[in-house]
């Protein structure tokens, strides 16, 4: 996550200075920043958020896991046939 942080830090610089490099008042440039800085808090905290339940998810899985006990059984479900199954008919 942090590189994609560095990216959106250094975009949220560049794209301002390109802007005033092409002649763009000031306050546009300054408020394109601010907006796309605001874009970025949220995408980060979207992230995180993801990121959480993500390892929140498997750690569940993993503890399911752990306490589940397999069965050895015979039986239909398991795949075995019944000795008198049916078949069909003539």
């Amino acid at each position: 996550m942090t590189e994609v942080l560095r990216w959106a830090v250094f975009s949220c610089a560049l794209v301002p200075a390109v802007l005033l490099w092409y002649g763009t008042p000031p306050v546009h440039a300054a408020g394109t920043a601010l907006g796309l800085a605001a874009v970025t808090g949220a995408c980060r905290v979207l992230l995180r958020q993801s990121e959480r339940g993500a390892a929140r998810l498997r750690a569940e899985e993993r503890v399911a896991h752990r306490g589940r006990r397999r069965r050895t059984g015979t039986g239909a479900h398991r795949g075995h046939r019944h000795p008198g199954g049916t078949t069909p008919a003539d």
